[in-house]
């Protein structure tokens, strides 16, 4: 159980952090409430922020409550 918990914290802590259009980094909350889509959306994006927003734009429809509330606050 240790090592699964150590390996999804590691796994959680290289997910992209998320860029805002206002150049607003995403709290980590925010990262929480999105990493599952950006996972599941955005797999070849991983490690490029802006790519990473871009493709969750793109699938906005399809995202969790969650993620398109963060979309949400802050007016995208």
């Amino acid at each position: 159980m240790k090592k699964l918990s150590f390996a999804l914290a590691v796994f959680l802590s290289t997910l992209p952090s998320f860029v805002f259009a206002q150049g607003h980094m995403g709290t980590p909350q925010e990262q929480r409430a999105c990493s599952r889509d950006a996972k599941h959306f955005c797999r070849t994006q991983l490690g490029d922020d802006n790519a990473v927003q871009q493709c969750l734009m793109q699938n906005r429809g399809k995202l969790s409550k969650s993620c398109s509330a963060v979309f949400q606050s802050h007016g995208m």
